[in-house]
């Protein structure tokens, strides 16, 4: 390896969010990928529906607003990646199972080089499983993906 030696630039960074800390940290670096690689930048999450006790799935209303927050939520996210300078920022919203939704519909559909993930997940439902979201994306996510610590 050579002094010149450079990794290839990536186009498109895909990162998951959600509420814990690590997805801060994801974003974070997903953020000074896109700077460094001048590269195009989406924000995915996904509301969690089986985590939703029965009546919160009945009431429209608490749904409503739960996917409100989580829409508001992408909205801050996508802000703050194009104040740091990211050029172009998409954001995604999905339902369903994280791991799954992101490696099944969001992937193909975006069509990202990178996807970003933190290795811990949101504080309840997901927290038991600790970190299998990002396990399952590393595991079968079809472009590189970098768990963030």
């Amino acid at each position: 390896m050579g002094e010149n030696f450079s990794l290839p630039k990536h186009k498109n960074i895909l990162v998951g969010v959600d509420d814990s800390a690590d997805a801060q940290f994801a974003f974070l670096n997903a953020v000074s990928h896109a700077l460094e690689d001048d590269s195009l930048l989406h924000i995915v999450t996904v509301l969690e529906t089986d985590t939703l006790n029965v009546f919160e799935a009945l009431d429209k209303e608490k749904l409503t607003e739960k996917r409100a927050k989580v829409e508001q939520r992408l909205h801050d996210y996508k802000h703050q990646a194009l104040e740091a300078g990211v050029k172009e920022v998409h954001v995604v919203f999905a339902e369903g199972e994280p791991g799954e939704t992101i490696v099944k519909d969001v992937i193909p559909d975006v069509k990202p080089d990178l996807v970003v993930v933190g290795a811990a997940a949101a504080k309840k439902g997901l927290g038991k499983y600790m970190g299998s979201q990002a396990g399952y994306v590393a595991k079968y996510s079809p472009v590189s993906v970098l768990v963030v610590r």
